[in-house]
């Protein structure tokens, strides 16, 4: 019984999913699109990426910092209020360094981006799952598996791709997460127009 209800989530997300892709599949393509550029100018300028992505990491880690002070400042009945500020603190220093120092560090950041490729590429190869047999998830699945190898070459190559490929492999990634989506959206163009609704965004 249990494995019947199972089953039938599964075809219920399924179909909710489909009609989502279907419904929006003009947010899909404006999004692949937008990937696609800014990952072709990534490859363009690989350097010049990869200090833009360290900055932009950088401010994250500050913002990230600030919010854990001043939570840790307006909770101090809270038992974990120390570890909150210096947890902040440490944001803090981290995120002023990769911002404000974009030349520098860039071994940190080689590290950190392996990771969250390594994650990405997990999470769209299992969303890719989710929406299977949904037309165009096997280029979803792709982007998936494309990111967990570019997570795998930085780790290997390190340190020497810490100057020059980090900012190219950034740009191949978005490239393969932008095509992903529009096919995604090609594909829920299709399904919108085959439900008799007209083929608008």
């Amino acid at each position: 019984m249990a494995q019947t209800l199972s089953q039938a989530d599964i075809q219920a997300r399924f179909a909710e999913t489909k009609r989502l892709i279907a419904e929006k599949w003009g947010w899909f393509l404006a999004l692949g699109i937008a990937l696609i550029i800014i990952g072709l100018a990534a490859i363009a300028f690989p350097l010049v990426s990869t200090i833009a992505a360290k900055v932009v990491l950088g401010w994250l880690f500050l913002i990230g910092g600030v919010v854990l002070v001043i939570h840790a400042f307006s909770a101090q009945g809270w038992g974990g209020v120390l570890w909150n500020l210096l947890i902040g603190i440490l944001y803090l220093v981290a995120g002023g360094y990769l911002a404000f120092f974009p030349l520098t560090g860039l071994l940190t950041l080689a590290i950190v981006l392996s990771i969250l490729f390594l994650v990405e590429g997990v999470f769209e190869s299992i969303m890719a799952f989710r929406v299977r047999p949904h037309e165009g998830w096997g280029f979803l699945l792709l982007s998936g598996i494309a990111a967990i190898v570019v997570g795998l070459i930085i780790a290997a190559g390190l340190p020497g791709t810490a100057l020059w490929a980090l900012g190219l492999l950034v740009g191949i990634n978005l490239l393969f997460s932008g095509w992903s989506y529009v096919f995604l959206a090609l594909a829920g163009r299709k399904a919108h127009t085959a439900m008799g609704a007209p083929a608008t965004a």
